[in-house]
């Protein structure tokens, strides 16, 4: 990959934490423009990764560069270069929506002549200019999100990290949020965000997906599901849902609940179905529905996981 393309590169990144480790040598890089998403459950080492590339806490060991800044030895350049949005939204509750993005100019040393053009366009994407003066803890999730980041890049950074961003708001406002990560991936910011969300990896250029502070696979969306997913995936629709999970586990047919429905990963799907069918028929299930399906990222991690 073209070095001047890169905007995060990492080489052997560990952190640990006394006799735990948090992050396992890991490797990554990040091009200009792209948006990448750092995928893993709670506790994988997805926030611990992000504090090191922000320059918020030293590694253990290996290195690593973010906008061509060494994330050991120039720590501080790094946070003038970046936006950074944690999962708390890093607002302040008891200021006004206006007073925090005053504030947050303040902090990113916007310039005098541009801080009043970038508060507008701060209220503007928020949707919050008619609650300027609005205290920010009175604010729905979705609004305080979209505040959140506003001052994240109200000093226009070439690089955004947004650790677990949508953690906590509604389906609609996740959505309307990945928007703005898209608007701002087309203008060339880059952006680096984690999530556990397996349904938001699609959103995303490329994925990194971590389990237990080690990167586990890594590619675009379709890669994942092509170069680790060789086996098939049904869809089950039956009630009891437990009980027909329950009824395959005993045969030894892996499943995962997904809301309603369960998921099976199998060699073959033409002969599986069949006999799932009277597996399922004779626990006293009733089956509504057995098909086929194209894996979900999710379906993906829980194989990955189950071999790691």
């Amino acid at each position: 990959m073209n070095q001047n393309n890169i905007a995060v590169t990492v080489k052997n990144l560990t952190r640990t934490f006394g006799d735990f480790v948090a992050v396992d040598h890991i490797n990554l890089e990040v091009k200009k423009g792209e948006i990448f998403g750092f995928l893993g459950p709670n506790g994988a080492g997805k926030s611990t990764t992000i504090r090191m590339l922000c320059g918020l806490l030293m590694p253990t060991g290996g290195e690593g560069t973010v906008g061509g800044f060494d994330i050991i030895t120039q720590s501080e350049e790094i946070k003038h270069n970046i936006g950074y949005m944690s999962q708390k939204f890093s607002l302040y509750d008891d200021l006004t929506v206006g007073e925090n993005i005053n504030f947050f100019s303040g902090i990113y040393n916007v310039a005098a002549s541009k801080k009043e053009a970038r508060k507008e366009w701060a209220l503007g994407m928020a949707g919050l200019k008619d609650k300027r003066d609005t205290l920010t803890r009175t604010l729905p999730g979705g609004y305080k999100q979209r505040l959140a980041l506003g001052c994240a890049i109200l000093h226009e950074p070439p690089i955004l990290f947004l650790d677990e961003p949508t953690s906590g708001v509604d389906p609609i406002s996740r959505r309307n949020f990945w928007s703005l990560i898209y608007e701002m991936a087309k203008s060339g910011t880059t952006v680096f965000v984690t999530t556990h969300y397996m349904d938001e990896a699609d959103y995303c250029d490329r994925l990194a997906l971590i389990y237990r502070g080690k990167i586990i696979a890594e590619g675009t969306p379709n890669e994942l599901r092509k170069n680790y997913m060789t086996r098939d995936v049904l869809e089950i629709e039956a009630e009891p849902l437990v009980g027909a999970m329950e009824a395959l586990d005993r045969q030894g047919i892996e499943t995962a609940v997904f809301g309603s429905l369960l998921h099976a990963t199998v060699e073959n799907a033409k002969v599986a179905v069949p006999r799932i069918w009277k597996i399922l028929e004779e626990a006293n299930t009733t089956v509504r529905r057995i098909e086929k399906i194209v894996p979900s990222l999710e379906d993906v991690f829980v194989t990955l996981i189950e071999v790691s």
